[in-house]
């Protein structure tokens, strides 16, 4: 959506530069007033068609004046990817220790439960089935 249109659709003139408290606010007034719940259901579809449209001004307006660019205008964000520097001098060893002893120690504590469970039981009823440990 060009910003012309936008501008017009939320209530401001074309040659107008809202902030974005400005454009928030529009953007409010006008989806109170459009909302599609607020008709009854033979008008709902052009209620929520225009409500679409309002949706689209504002994420456009809104998208300009946060990049820093005038409100409205056509922009390129730049993404970043990857880890932030602070992060990286961080020790990969010790961030994974804690997690590796919490494992271990189930597994040791759930064998030694399972030894002692299996003893129990070897004593309680004796096998003589030479194929059973």
């Amino acid at each position: 959506m060009q910003g012309d249109e936008a501008r017009r659709l939320l209530g401001f003139s074309t040659n107008s530069r809202p902030t974005t408290s400005q454009v928030k606010a529009a953007y409010r007034r006008k989806a109170m007033e459009s909302h599609p719940d607020l008709f009854p259901p033979h008008e709902k579809s052009q209620a929520e068609a225009k409500f679409k449209l309002i949706s689209e001004a504002y994420s456009s307006l809104w998208a300009g004046a946060r990049s820093g660019s005038p409100v409205g205008a056509t922009s390129v964000r730049v993404v970043r990817t990857g880890v932030p520097t602070g992060y990286r001098r961080s020790n990969p060893v010790l961030l994974k220790a804690p997690f590796l002893l919490i494992i271990l120690g189930t597994v040791s504590l759930g064998g030694l439960n399972a030894m002692r469970a299996y003893q129990r039981q070897k004593e309680a009823y004796p096998s003589f089935n030479p194929f059973l440990p």
